[in-house]
């Protein structure tokens, strides 16, 4: 386990390269056979990557008052691939993931999120294709304060720290909003999610959790747009 104090990073190298190898290996061998066999690795690492979560949510709520400590289970996806209507049936995914946010992980507000999966991990966080509901109340906003929201989008830190966005995106105007509003692509957007990649290096670092952290208060600025609109028109 992970001491509670946040000044024992190197601790965390251990724990980052024992999921890494992990997963590694999961994916080189996914199938239910090797899997329990290596249940025992795969427990321990679960382990690890839940008392990492809650030393991330313990930091990140200092920052984001909105974001209460949730249990981590409750943060992190599961690794069991749902592989009934898929033609890929490998049973397990390669990656561990958690999403810190108020409400919980299947809340529809913004919140932070922590990918490791060798060679494809990043952290980001906002919103990633949300209830459409949730989707229209922050278009809305938008609509309304197109530079409020650009503001925070193209602020010099956010674009250092998230320079990717998740761009799904309507063809056309959405419902409601009319088509030749100047910002009309910014209502186009499915999600309003931002990240970036994380290498190996970066992971193993003693800074690891600083980084990220560093990287997740720049994001709270959005996050808390996100949910103040999502508050303001659902309540109206």
């Amino acid at each position: 386990m992970i001491s509670n104090k946040f000044g024992e990073t190197a601790k965390a190298i251990f724990i980052m390269k024992d999921i890494l190898d992990f997963l590694a290996d999961l994916g080189k061998n996914n199938n239910r056979e090797w899997f329990e066999r290596n249940r025992d690795r795969y427990e321990e690492t679960r382990s690890k990557f839940l008392a990492f979560t809650e030393l991330l949510n313990n930091e990140i709520k200092s920052f984001d008052p909105e974001v209460p400590m949730l249990a981590p289970k409750d943060c992190m996806f599961r690794i069991f691939r749902d592989v009934r209507f898929s033609n890929d049936k490998r049973p397990y995914k390669t990656n561990y993931g958690s999403f810190i946010s108020r409400g919980g992980r299947k809340s529809g507000y913004a919140g932070y999120y922590l990918h490791l999966q060798p060679g494809s991990s990043f952290l980001g966080g906002g919103v990633f294709m949300p209830p459409s509901a949730n989707l229209k109340a922050i278009r809305q906003e938008i609509f309304l304060d197109p530079e409020g929201f650009l503001s925070i989008k193209e602020n010099p830190e956010f674009q250092k720290h998230l320079p990717d966005e998740y761009d799904a995106r309507l063809k056309t105007a959405p419902r409601d909003f009319p088509k030749d509003w100047e910002y009309i692509h910014l209502l186009r957007n499915k999600s309003y999610a931002y990240g970036r990649n994380l290498t190996a290096e970066e992971i193993l670092s003693p800074l690891f959790m600083e980084n990220v952290l560093e990287t997740f208060k720049v994001l709270s600025t959005m996050n808390q747009y996100l949910n103040q609109a999502i508050d303001d028109r659902l309540k109206s």
